[in-house]
């Protein structure tokens, strides 16, 4: 997974430990012995969970004081169920203890991320269209939540604002119509950059296909209008549909004529998965 591999997690983990463990752990100072070693088991406690995250438990464990060793550690993208050891890791008791609940909400978040996003590359089996991600996600993590919805089987939209031209109601609005704003971004865009620009109304799409837009972002549309853009724009100009997807709805979607399917749910409301760290002294 490229995009984790060229990201430093290693602040990240730092400002998430802190958070946790302030001035330091009372109760593992108040019952651990200096020095003791002990095995943590990572149990998963959901019928279907596909792992995104495990990745972060050694370096977490390492920046808790763990010395950690990782004796079993299930596979980026695996699905597993209840009952399965997704990890087990042998270090310094102390250390283990204190970085359980940070390394473990990691691999709850993402693992959600990854699990609700292949649910959506299922739903969408058999037809050309993607499933994308969106920028809603968390402040901060935004990296390794797109990281898992590509171990989900999903692919990414643009990271930052700088990734690309999208130009939405408001650049519209502030540039006073479809046109001038497709004008506008063509004049400072570099010619590597696709220009999209986000339809309401099919009027709009026949305005942006005039002015040349490189794709479409069908925004909150019917599938009868989802059909008609396509054939407008023909299978040259990418679209991209968005707004109110769920897993209901997006097959119907795909079939309609999107290439790309928006849908920020993946981040913004994946549910933290259920697993459980037990400890042993040994």
């Amino acid at each position: 997974m490229e995009l984790f591999k060229q990201f430093d997690a290693t602040e990240l983990i730092k400002r998430a430990l802190a958070e946790d463990v302030g001035q330091g752990d009372i109760t593992t100072a108040a019952t651990v012995a200096p020095g003791a070693m002990g095995r943590a088991r990572i149990t998963v406690k959901e019928s279907r969970m596909i792992l995104a995250g495990g990745v972060m438990i050694e370096p977490v464990m390492r920046q808790a004081g763990a010395e950690p060793r990782i004796v079993k550690l299930a596979a980026e993208g695996a699905q597993l169920k209840a009952g399965d050891v997704l990890a087990e890791i042998d270090g310094q008791l102390a250390g283990l203890l204190i970085g359980e609940r940070t390394a473990l909400n990691f691999v709850q978040l993402l693992s959600g991320i990854a699990t609700t996003t292949r649910a959506f590359v299922d739903a969408v089996a058999g037809t050309h269209a993607k499933i994308i991600d969106t920028r809603k996600t968390h402040p901060g993590l935004r990296v390794v939540e797109k990281y898992a919805v590509r171990v989900g089987g999903g692919h990414n939209h643009r990271l930052g604002l700088d990734g690309g031209v999208l130009i939405k109601e408001n650049h519209i609005a502030a540039a006073g119509s479809v046109t001038k704003a497709i004008e506008g971004a063509r004049k400072i865009a570099p010619h590597t950059l696709k220009i999209e620009i986000e339809c309401e109304m099919l009027a709009q799409v026949e305005e942006a296909l005039k002015a040349r837009a490189d794709a479409l972002l069908l925004d909150n549309m019917t599938l009868d209008n989802v059909r008609k853009a396509r054939a407008l724009a023909g299978p040259e100009i990418q679209l991209e549909v968005s707004g109110g997807v769920t897993l209901e709805t997006v097959r119907a979607i795909a079939e309609a004529g999107a290439d790309l399917i928006s849908v920020g749910a993946l981040t913004h409301s994946a549910r933290f998965l259920d697993i459980s760290m037990r400890i042993d002294a040994v």
